[in-house]
């Protein structure tokens, strides 16, 4: 009769009994280690990683801090009759005025749409820089800010100009957003403006270019 220990082998199997415990599939490794996520480093920015987020929460602050308030004509060096009549006789003139593209943004702001302005602005402001580690944070910066889907800010650009930016985001430079910046000129250009000529803010600046607000007296 066999023994306790011998019908134990019995019922396990002589080939079961030499081989070492099988391990479940919970027991079977331990957990890889998370991996990095790889898009922390990337152009896009899309991460929420604490590197990203630090960024984001600075740029922010410093541009918050020069766009609110948004200063009033009267605030700026105040323009000239002839000044204030121009901008109706051309967008250009409207646009590389201080004074203009205050009152205009101003404008844009009421129909929500002020980013287009900020980002005609950042562009310029990007093509006056000459230092390339500049430029490649600017750029991503402004890709963030107003090219990226994501963004609340995001302006509106066809598939093309779209497609163009990102393999350009790959070497950014100073003219990386040339294509957008036109575009979105031009839809200022036909679609605010217009209605910025028309609006109470202009007709009531119109109104008082007579008054003594220039340096002549």
């Amino acid at each position: 009769m066999p023994t306790p220990h011998e019908a134990e082998k019995q019922h396990i199997g002589p080939e079961e009994a030499d081989q070492p415990p099988s391990m479940s599939s919970h027991d079977a490794a331990p957990p890889a280690p998370p991996r990095r996520n790889p898009c922390c480093l990337c152009w896009c920015c899309c991460c929420s990683c604490s590197w990203n987020e630090e960024r984001r929460r600075a740029w922010r602050a410093s541009r918050d801090s020069r766009l609110q308030p948004l200063p009033s004509c009267e605030a700026c060096t105040a323009p000239s009759p002839e000044e204030v009549q121009s901008w109706a006789r051309s967008f250009d003139k409207l646009m590389h005025s201080p004074a203009g593209r205050s009152v205009f943004r101003e404008f844009l702001r009421t129909e929500y749409s002020e980013e287009n302005m900020l980002f005609w602005l950042a562009c310029e402001e990007l093509k006056a820089e000459a230092n390339q580690h500049v430029v490649d944070e600017k750029a991503r910066l402004i890709y963030e800010d107003y090219v990226s889907i994501l963004s609340p800010k995001e302006v509106s650009l066809d598939s093309r100009v779209r497609e163009g930016i990102n393999k350009k985001m790959q070497e950014p430079s100073a003219h990386t957003f040339d294509d957008a910046q036109l575009q979105i000129y031009t839809l200022m250009h036909r679609d605010s403006y217009p209605r910025f000529l028309s609006s109470p803010a202009y007709r009531a600046l119109l109104l008082r270019g007579g008054s003594p607000s220039s340096s002549e007296a």
